[in-house]
């Protein structure tokens, strides 16, 4: 669902196919699904995050406390990409979580569902850098290399030109994190093996986040959708990624391959927040769903503690030497 905001006035930027010739990629629904004027733009992103924050802290109060002096930082986030006015406060919720790690993550690998051009596999762009209205991201060169590699990779522009999944995360990223690079993945029809290899190769460290960009189910009634995306929240929560197909999730291609290679590692899910179009801005007869989560990694391990010796096994240690 996208919404329209005012447009600025004509500034004589090019259209959107002579940008992507200059290797950048301009904003295709800024105006429509997010606000095209950058302080706008800025104000709304920040006070979302602003809520989401306070609303994470007064959720727990107990956990965050706990979690103040080192709290976790997700290793992937799972998030809708509805117009601001739809899922733009459920979105946050995810993003919300970086704020301890906003110098230290210099790498977003973000996968979106094709929704304007049909493809098989997954899709990069040749551009050098993504454009939103509070400036360009520069695209991880590095990241670009080893996936085209791949034989279910390739480079398709036009599955980037007008695609919504990725474009709406961008302003959440460049507020949430000071400086990053960006892996940008359109996936088509692509299995779960294939979208958990190209994972592979851009896991990374702590440095790198993963973000999948989906929504929940589509034009259900309100009832109905609220059942249908508990079911799918349970699912993602037990990294079923077997349960989850286009009627769950939109954006179930990249999705099932995150839960299943989360699951191999031994990671797990948090659900952060599940709503839909009738609780924030649409009415309740056909309504499409979305939920936040946060993926974990496993804490590390800690050594055992050593057992201090006694006075009597000290004593036949020194004898034996």
């Amino acid at each position: 669902m996208g919404y329209t905001f005012p447009m600025p006035p004509n500034d004589g930027n090019p259209a959107p196919g002579a940008a992507m010739a200059g290797r950048c990629r301009p904003p295709a629904v800024a105006g429509l699904f997010y606000p095209a004027q950058a302080e706008e733009l800025r104000r709304l992103v920040s006070e979302l995050l602003r809520d989401a924050a306070a609303a994470t802290a007064g959720a727990n109060p107990w956990r965050e406390r706990s979690r103040a002096e080192n709290p976790p930082t997700p290793k992937a986030l799972i998030a809708p990409h509805a117009g601001y006015i739809y899922s733009g406060a459920t979105a946050a919720r995810a993003y919300a979580l970086l704020a301890a790690a906003r110098t230290r993550i210099r790498r977003v690998v973000l996968l979106g569902p094709a929704h304007r051009v049909a493809l098989r596999g997954i899709a990069l762009s040749a551009c050098r850098r993504f454009a939103t209205p509070l400036g360009d991201i520069e695209i991880d060169q590095d990241s670009i290399a080893r996936l085209r590699r791949l034989p279910q990779v390739q480079t398709l522009e036009a599955a980037h030109e007008q695609e919504h999944s990725l474009e709406t995360h961008l302003p959440f990223l460049q507020l949430s994190l000071d400086s990053f690079r960006l892996a940008p993945l359109v996936v088509g029809d692509a299995d779960a093996r294939a979208v958990r290899e190209a994972l592979e190769q851009v896991w990374g460290g702590d440095e790198t986040l993963i973000v999948v960009s989906s929504d929940l189910s589509h034009y259900h009634d309100y009832d109905a959708a609220q059942q249908r995306d508990r079911a799918t929240s349970a699912a993602i929560q037990a990294m079923r990624a077997e349960s989850i197909g286009p009627r769950e999730a939109c954006g179930c291609m990249p999705l099932r391959g995150l839960l299943t290679l989360a699951r191999e590692r031994g990671l797990r899910v948090e659900i952060l927040e599940t709503v839909n179009s009738g609780d924030t801005a649409g009415d309740r007869r056909q309504v499409v769903g979305y939920g936040a989560y946060a993926v974990f990694e496993p804490p590390p391990r800690r050594p055992p503690p050593q057992r201090m010796k006694t006075a009597h096994e000290d004593k036949r240690m020194r004898t034996r030497t």
